[in-house]
């Protein structure tokens, strides 16, 4: 069973709902970027979105710009991986129990959970297919994306939603910078190409993909496999590559997209990973223009996928500064302090 990424939509600190990343991107400044927002109205009414927490507003918004609307009930699946979930409505609930518990707001109560982010995507789409939510920290996207083409491997899916967001809000932001996750200064392209120094700087994302299971004109590339891995060696790790590229008749991998963002402990893993699968590879950089999440390696995924689309790698998100045309297939590799790491395959189609 053959697994397609027919569409995909991205809400971040670059054009919202746009891929004029890929020609003309915005160069964020700041430690902290927040989301670039939509115009909410064209997706959500006032009335509703009014309740509605920034990163819920933006899920359905890139939900709805990636799912076309006689597919939107017949979705199989939405899937969600969040590392923070609606961190936004959970601090402002804690803040008001704080002042006291006769002004709370059962709003920031309801939709404080991890997994409203799906369901309320299903039930404004009247959608009753199978819905699950991962936080799982840094591998949160890549274990919903992995159940997704499990379920089109049994056959249970013929489409499906795949959603990754995380927001950031000044307070755990602030938290995160007492135990040294940030730079002291903004991030350039030089810092993640060849980082020299600990941290990295915040970006906020929600990207959907749209999975079926038969290609179309629109379709970005075929979505080969997904597998997770935990502290694998460097020989499992190749096994792995080799394996999915037999199955899929793959024999070069063109690219390989990576998460550097800055930091030199993380970026040095990703070195050695380039070095062991694909030595040869153009490698893809994205991080100094989305920023990092719990969630980015999603922005990775749609990255590569838009590029297969394109059929072209811009210089200005390739680590050597050099384009690359018609790449044919792409390897989406991401770790999450050295211990779990995803491997993804994509392939022109």
């Amino acid at each position: 069973m053959s697994v397609y990424i027919d569409k995909a939509a991205q809400i971040s600190i670059q054009q919202p709902l746009s891929n004029e990343w890929f020609s003309n991107p915005l160069l964020p400044t700041g430690r902290l970027c927040k989301f670039v927002r939509p115009d909410f109205k064209q997706y959500l009414s006032p009335a509703v979105s009014r309740r509605m927490g920034t990163a819920l507003k933006c899920t359905l918004s890139s939900a709805f710009a990636c799912v076309p609307e006689e597919k939107r009930s017949q979705l199989d699946g939405i899937l969600t991986g969040t590392g923070l979930g609606s961190i936004e409505n959970t601090e402002n609930f804690l803040l008001a129990m704080l002042q006291g518990e006769d002004g709370l707001s059962p709003s920031n109560f309801m939709q404080s959970t991890h997994n409203t982010l799906g369901s309320q995507v299903a039930i404004i789409f009247n959608c009753h297919g199978y819905n699950i939510t991962y936080a799982h920290r840094g591998t949160s996207f890549d274990s919903a994306l992995m159940n997704a083409v499990v379920k089109f491997r049994l056959n249970e899916f013929k489409s499906a939603l795949v959603n990754g967001v995380d927001e950031m809000t000044e307070k755990y932001f602030q938290l995160f910078d007492q135990i040294g996750y940030w730079k002291d200064r903004d991030v350039t392209i030089e810092d993640v190409r060849k980082a020299t120094s600990p941290g990295t700087f915040a970006g906020e994302n929600s990207v959907s993909l749209f999975l079926t299971d038969q290609p179309s004109d629109q379709s970005l590339c075929e979505l080969c496999d997904t597998q997770l891995l935990y502290r694998p060696s460097d020989q499992r790790l190749k096994a792995c590559v080799e394996k999915i590229c037999l199955e899929h008749n793959v024999s070069r991998i063109d690219a390989v997209v990576i998460g550097n963002n800055g930091d030199n402990i993380n970026d040095e893993e990703y070195r050695r990973l380039v070095q062991l699968l694909a030595p040869d590879a153009t490698q893809i950089i994205y991080k100094h223009l989305f920023g990092e999440s719990f969630t980015m390696s999603g922005i990775g995924v749609y990255v590569g996928a838009t590029c297969l689309k394109e059929k072209s790698i811009p210089s200005h998100i390739t680590i050597d500064n050099k384009a690359l045309e018609n790449p044919q297939t792409i390897l989406v590799l991401n770790h999450f302090k050295q211990l779990d790491y995803s491997i993804t395959l994509l392939k022109s189609c």
